[in-house]
């Protein structure tokens, strides 16, 4: 008799995993070449506190240096760094002009909207980090300087790092249009991932497949939504890579619709993708496709997308389809809704309760507990439980680390090295949430002693395992209305997205543009609520309880759109429905109908068929 296989946890195995991938080095040069020779100039010229909020600054833009395209970045990096520097101003005056009580008040409301702000979207949430960080740093950490002047420096840290991505190449970029660096590769991605869906078409790969194909749909998306990709792009080279982008939208139609049928694909379909990928890489025409036997209508429509792919890559000027529309109100919603509201909540009573605590104890880099707090208390960085063993593990490392290095380095010559090599490293340490603390921890303690200090390891370790303690509290306190706020909001997002993209389709409207738009946002929310609920699953017990049966009812979501694909695609063809798909949408319609009654009832949801 076999013994059962042993697994750890889902909260130690998620604490455990790092992401994978090859080293960013264009991301590692343009870190060594911000923090690090900031401080030097700054030393240098007399103005060393000006260069330690402009490396902080610098390091911060570090962490959100993601892989992706110049134009996104402009957005992933300035967004965030505008809050903080508002945040640097906003701790500074009030560490000035209020006293310990009336602060805590200050930055604990601070807290609140930053915690609602972080549930819109990956940018808003690095903008309530940096907000929060910045406005504990201005509060308590001892530099000279008024509010508006530290504001300054932050914007000039972040700044420059941002010219740097900007100005700087990158590998993809030297290999053709400097202009393009992560676009043309994104958009090529596309069309690999439609490739290998098509080559998936029947088997059991086919749904792993599909998910793939959405995430880089995203991505493309993401690169492409820069200020410079405007409606009417100024240049030739823009409006093709738009126009390249856009007739993948219909190959991933067809494509997941043949995957829907479970009809086997030839090969020519695929192989005509390839090619098409390979043209935008090398920003080439790609020549003579082969055509797909025309047999049925998933497969009609995929030779339709080929030949309209072929005429896009010639001349075609492309349409807007690359931004998400998302209105300001729908933002507004998503902050003030469930999920913004839990979330700020719970981020308010972290960082009032470390700004409290901290001042009361009367230590001297009081600011460190709810900066510390801040990045514990972000779901979108893993599981609770994960986050605080990652950051007390990595903590401990870097203190120790950074106490054996100072011992023997010229300052501040040497601290200056130190914090342009911690710099380099953090592309490379966000892979990991403990690498990546303990990168920081190390650029933090160079910067706190450049900045006239003494030696903190000691304190700092003490101050994180404080608030490691504070944010498993309250990480676990009941909040008003129903848990799972967050897993929530994501997951009724996503079924309002289905549900438009299916009444779209249903009213059998001619506008496709429209279709291919909802389309996109519906893969995206259900992207989005996969996320979410997989983090919430790989919490502890009492906090995992109250995300279940929402993987069950993401489940047939998905089942409902690549359902709805496969209709839009059944319908372009013959004008009307047979009984296979219509009879699969009601059974679909009555499976999420059941899931949620059970869900508002409180009986456990039971797994869904053919997940």
């Amino acid at each position: 008799m076999s013994r059962p296989a042993f697994s750890l946890p889902p909260w130690l195995a998620h604490a455990l995993r790092a992401q994978r991938g090859p080293v960013p080095w264009s991301a590692v040069v343009r870190g060594g070449l911000a923090a690090g020779p900031l401080l030097l100039v700054a030393v240098v010229a007399g103005q060393a506190s000006a260069g330690v909020v402009a490396a902080i600054a610098a390091m911060l833009a570090g962490i959100n240096d993601r892989p992706g395209s110049r134009r996104a970045a402009v957005r992933r990096l300035g967004v965030p760094a505008v809050a903080g520097a508002a945040g640097m101003a906003v701790g500074t005056y009030a560490g000035e002009y209020v006293g310990a009580v009336g602060l805590t008040l200050v930055l604990t409301l601070v807290g609140l909207v930053a915690g609602s702000v972080s549930a819109v979207g990956p940018v808003a949430s690095g903008a309530g980090t940096q907000l929060l960080v910045a406005s504990a740093i201005g509060a308590g950490m001892p530099l000279p300087g008024t509010g508006w002047q530290r504001a300054l420096a932050f914007v000039a840290g972040a700044g420059w790092l941002l010219a740097l991505r900007l100005v700087l190449p990158t590998p993809g970029a030297l290999a053709g249009d400097y202009r393009f660096d992560g676009e043309r590769h994104a958009v090529a991605a596309v069309y690999d991932a439609v490739a290998a869906l098509l080559d998936a078409a029947g088997t059991p790969d086919a749904t792993a497949r599909r998910v793939a194909l959405t995430a880089a749909l995203d991505h493309a998306q993401d690169a492409l939504a820069g200020p410079r990709l405007r409606r009417y792009a100024s240049s030739a080279a823009e409006r093709r890579l738009h126009a390249q982008y856009a007739a993948a939208l219909p190959l991933a139609e067809a494509a997941t619709a043949l995957a829907w049928t479970g009809e086997a694909e030839s090969g020519r379909g695929a192989e005509g993708a390839r090619r098409l990928a390979a043209a935008v890489r090398g920003n080439t025409h790609p020549g003579p496709l082969p055509a797909p036997v025309r047999t049925a209508p998933a497969l009609r429509a995929l030779d339709d997308a080929l030949l309209q792919a072929a005429v896009a890559f010639d001349r075609a000027p492309g349409g807007d389809l690359h931004a998400r529309r998302r209105s300001p109100g729908d933002l507004l919603r998503t902050a003030l809704g469930a999920g913004g509201r839990e979330y700020g909540l719970r981020v308010a009573l972290c960082f009032g309760a470390a700004v409290a605590l901290a001042q009361a104890l009367h230590h001297a880099h009081w600011y460190w507990l709810p900066a510390t707090a801040v990045f514990l208390v972000k779901p979108d960085l893993g599981p609770l439980v994960s986050r605080v063993l990652c950051r007390a593990a990595g903590t401990v490392l870097g203190a120790l680390l950074f106490a054996g290095l100072a011992a023997v380095l010229p300052r501040p010559e040497g601290l200056i090295v130190l914090v342009a090599v911690s710099g380099a490293l953090i592309p490379v340490a966000t892979r990991h949430f403990a690498a990546q603390t303990a990168v920081v921890t190390v650029l933090v303690l160079a910067l706190v002693m450049v900045g006239g200090e003494p030696q903190a390891s000691v304190s700092r370790i003490g101050e994180t395992l404080l608030a490691c303690a504070i944010v498993l509290v309250v990480g676990h306190l009941p909040m008003p209305g129903q848990r799972g706020g967050g897993v929530r909001a994501r997951l009724g997002a996503a079924e309002g997205a289905a549900h438009a993209y299916l009444a779209h389709v249903l009213r059998e409207s001619g506008d496709r543009a429209a279709r291919w738009a909802l389309r996109r946002e519906a893969y995206r929310a259900l992207a989005e609520a996969r996320s979410a609920i997989s983090l919430a699953a790989a919490e502890l017990p009492p906090l995992a309880r109250h995300s279940e049966g929402a993987a069950e009812v993401a489940a047939v979501l998905e089942r409902l759109v690549d359902t709805t694909t496969a209709c839009a695609v059944h319908l372009d063809d013959t004008g009307r429905l047979t009984l296979r798909y219509a009879d699969r949408l009601a059974a679909l319609l009555e499976e999420l109908a059941a899931l949620r009654e059970r869900s508002a009832s409180g009986v456990p949801v039971p797994a869904a068929r053919g997940s």
